[in-house]
């Protein structure tokens, strides 16, 4: 791994989900920084100006809709990998969501069993952020 530890921006407003995530991610050997915020217009300031690996969005925040978020996003170019993980279900949501730029769009509870195993695929398939000129793959923890 090369030393390389992943860094991931949650954005949800119910704190209670960052927490969960932070700690599912932590226990399945998924070691890196989870940084947690409750709006969008927190997440874009992060994601403007410090680096992350992955972003795990809620499709519904009090500020604005994930897919407003992920799309504010790719029009400033950012290549960020932008995971939905939401309990928003229908097709039109998965759509617009994919529409705007997601690179995978997961439902709660449904989804729980793969989240791990999607987020881990993720890291794997983009180079980090801070290591460039590294090779590195990302496996969790047996």
């Amino acid at each position: 791994m090369n030393g390389f530890k992943p860094r991931i921006l949650c954005v949800d407003d119910d704190t209670h989900s960052c927490e969960w995530i932070s700690i599912m991610l932590k226990g399945a050997g998924v070691i890196g920084s989870v940084t947690s915020v409750c709006t969008g217009r927190e997440a874009a300031e992060l994601l403007a100006k410090e680096g992350f690996d992955l972003c795990i969005l809620e499709y519904a925040l009090p500020d604005m809709t994930g897919p407003q978020l992920c799309a504010e996003m790719r029009e400033r170019g950012l290549h960020t990998q932008m995971m939905f993980f939401t309990a928003m279900n229908r097709s039109i949501d998965r759509e617009k969501a994919f529409a705007a730029g997601a690179t995978e769009y997961l439902v709660k509870p449904d989804d729980l069993e793969i989240f791990v195993d999607e987020v881990v695929r993720l890291l794997n398939g983009r180079r980090p952020l801070y290591a460039v000129n590294q090779t590195w793959k990302f496996a969790r923890a047996a």
